[in-house]
């Protein structure tokens, strides 16, 4: 399971899904094939396992953050704009990956520190910090206005298991359920599970409604990234890496979902931990749950630190935990006879 989560998520991570750029699609659908019955469905890629008439919808998000270009000037730098929530103070410097008729790369300015006067870079203003594509007056043969922009980041290993990269919101949900399925191949399942990655979560998880709508399921679980534990952030609202997968317990979820996560993972001494919020998620989750005339519906999350930048680091172990807290609670029914 880790040789394949070590090699599947730096994978994920180096693709891009954003808008109608679509490489990470096309990689999970590859993968994806391999165990289930597949389609792309609007809202995103399902892949069925099991039969039966109880289905559970377990919905991971493949899109990123990033952004969209608006404007191009005769020297080839760009103005854009952002598509999904991102940190303006990290940009300065960072190479990016402009997705026009063919790949450019570039990279946000950055005034040196010896001709800067004041505070000349506005952190509240992304017009203000513009993208260097070296193509001058070229630059408006292979980009257009509206042509998407990521980060141009390769993910790389860490010490002591763990994995830094761009998109790991959510490429390691992704992964988990792309482990999952491989670890449920030829397994007599009591359930239908539909396993679902959806599109525009960071946009308002609007691919995740749209899915659930499609599907039907009896009850659903989001497997999404949430922050960990770093120098400048309070304990009470991270997870600590290495701490095992986070079970979400929240007014929008199913306390019965919660609570057989919860003991799924205590009887096979799975590490977790939970993972409490007073109001909504910020996830598919809260999407799902009120698609149609409500879905019953649970969170379990990965923490990550530097959450929505091109280094967000995740620990693989914690991944494995999710695998298999959601292998097992499958393999005992779900919440069908509850």
């Amino acid at each position: 399971m880790i040789d394949y989560l070590n090699n599947i998520l730096p994978e994920l991570s180096n693709t891009c899904s954003i808008g109608d750029v679509k490489e990470t699609d096309k990689k999970v659908l590859a993968e994806l094939s391999k165990y289930a019955d597949t389609k792309v469905i609007n809202g995103g890629i399902v892949g069925t396992v099991g039969e039966g008439d109880y289905t559970l919808m377990l919905a991971a998000h493949i899109d990123e953050v990033g952004f969209v270009v608006t404007d191009i000037d005769t020297r080839g730098f760009l103005t854009v704009q952002k598509v999904g929530g991102i940190d303006l103070r990290h940009l300065p410097s960072r190479r990016v990956v402009i997705h026009g008729k063919e790949d450019v790369f570039g990279v946000f300015c950055s005034i040196p520190p010896h001709i800067k006067s004041g505070d000349e870079t506005k952190f509240d203003d992304i017009e203000s910090l513009k993208i260097d594509t070296l193509l001058g007056k070229r630059a408006k043969e292979v980009i257009s206005v509206g042509d998407f922009v990521t980060y141009k980041e390769t993910a790389a290993p860490l010490t002591d298991g763990r994995i830094t990269g761009k998109a790991l919101d959510n490429r390691v949900g992704v992964s988990v359920l792309l482990c999952l399925v491989r670890e449920l191949k030829e397994k007599e399942l009591p359930i239908k599970v539909a396993f679902t990655f959806t599109g525009e979560e960071e946009l308002g998880c609007r691919g995740a409604g749209i899915s659930a709508f499609s599907i039907k399921p009896d009850e659903a679980i989001a497997i999404d990234v949430t922050f960990g534990d770093g120098p400048d952030v309070n304990a009470k609202d991270c997870g600590k890496l290495c701490g095992g997968a986070m079970i979400g317990a929240a007014p929008v979820l199913c306390r019965e979902i919660t609570d057989k996560l919860t003991a799924v993972a205590k009887d096979k001494d799975i590490p977790y931990t939970l993972e409490i919020m007073s109001e909504r998620t910020g996830t598919d989750a809260d999407k799902i749950s009120l698609t149609a005339s409500g879905i019953k519906t649970g969170l379990l999350s990965v923490p990550i630190r530097n959450m929505h930048t091109p280094v967000e680091v995740v620990d693989i172990n914690d991944i494995v935990s999710a695998v298999k807290i959601l292998k097992e609670y499958i393999l005992s029914g779900g919440i069908k006879n509850v």
